[in-house]
């Protein structure tokens, strides 16, 4: 089996503010259960870059790009509401999106069969344009865009199961017929958008995917998302290279959301799509890490993603299975979205 990478570098953990849930402890919980878990010495380590400004401005603008640095420059600042700056995190960023397209070109060029990204700042909310939701700049669009902009790709999808939407991940290919976007998420919810209905626009039409969940959904729900709808979707698109935005708030002990996913969910889901992508690209997957914002929570379900890349068992983890009660009902959502997306028996 190949082997499977990971990046890290201590100097996300430098990015930083008081009493924000985007903490350099949520990177720290999954490094020290990684380590004594025994799980990192059995990764390759990719060794991390720095983003260029030609690298970032594959998706955003420059306007933007100064912006985040001169809120560096400034030593603490907010760029929204949510997404704030410290004095090193300029840089942090850098190397975030740098990671990514560091675990891309190795993936790509078969030094590894897969990775995942432990990086910070998080991106997916980062328009091309502007800075929010935690987020400074959108790594795992620019790595898309390095892919098939300069790496020669013809088709790269992108499947985001963050608990909230990714909305800047969507603008920035929302016109794009290469790139195919789906995104599970709770909804109504923040950023708001997201809809079922949002399907992409002129070339792109129909590229992008919304299954836009109520709160209460759990493992069941989830794991129908991505058989009935992702896996026909990817079978059909047949992308030559699957990133993941691996978001686990969703995980039924997260702070910040109202669904009830449980850490063999996640195991489940990421062997799903491990198992699309040996089927479709090579085995080609890249994750990176959004949100989750309860550390153990976080912790034991980035190990569950790690082991479904390398083919482990599940590891029961402490927080056991999601409460048992009756989840939502998503019938009508999962057949608008089928009809939307032509799959037939929506």
């Amino acid at each position: 089996m190949p082997p499977v990478g990971y990046v890290y570098d201590p100097l996300y953990l430098e990015h930083a503010t008081s009493g924000h849930p985007e903490s350099p402890a949520r990177l720290q919980a999954v490094i020290s259960h990684l380590e004594e878990s025994g799980l990192l010495g059995r990764l390759t380590r990719i060794e991390p870059r720095d983003a260029t400004t030609a690298d970032l401005e594959l998706v955003h603008s420059n306007d933007l790009i100064q912006q985040v640095r001169g809120g560096a420059e400034r030593g603490y600042a907010w760029l929204d509401p949510d997404a704030y700056m410290a004095p090193r995190s300029y840089e942090a960023a850098l190397r975030a999106a740098g990671g990514l397209l560091a675990a891309t070109d190795a993936v790509l060029d078969g030094e590894v069969g897969s990775a995942f990204c432990l990086v910070r700042p998080p991106g997916h909310h980062a328009t091309p344009t502007q800075a929010m939701g935690f987020c400074l700049f959108n790594n795992v669009a620019i790595a898309a865009a390095h892919a098939l902009e300069r790496r020669g790709l013809e088709r790269v999808a992108i499947l985001d199961f963050d608990v909230h939407h990714g909305n800047g991940t969507q603008d920035a290919f929302y016109s794009e017929p290469r790139l195919l976007f789906v995104s599970t998420h709770q909804y109504p919810f923040y950023p708001g958008g997201g809809s079922w209905s949002e399907t992409g626009q002129g070339q792109g039409e129909g590229t992008t995917v919304n299954l836009p969940l109520p709160p209460g959904c759990g493992r069941e729900e989830y794991l129908r998302c991505y058989r009935e709808v992702v896996e026909p979707l990817l079978r059909r698109f047949r992308p030559q290279l699957l990133l993941v935005s691996a978001g686990f708030d969703a995980h039924f002990a997260d702070p910040l959301a109202q669904e009830l996913l449980d850490t063999r969910g996640y195991y489940e889901i990421a062997a799903l799509l491990k198992s699309l992508a040996d089927e479709l690209c090579q085995g080609r997957i890249v994750c990176t890490l959004e949100g989750g914002y309860d550390h153990t929570a976080l912790a034991w379900s980035v190990r569950a993603c790690i082991d479904a890349l390398l083919g482990n068992e599940f590891a029961q983890d402490p927080l056991g299975s999601a409460p048992v009660v009756p989840g939502p009902d998503i019938d009508a959502l999962l057949a608008a979205v089928k009809r939307a997306h032509g799959l037939g028996d929506g």
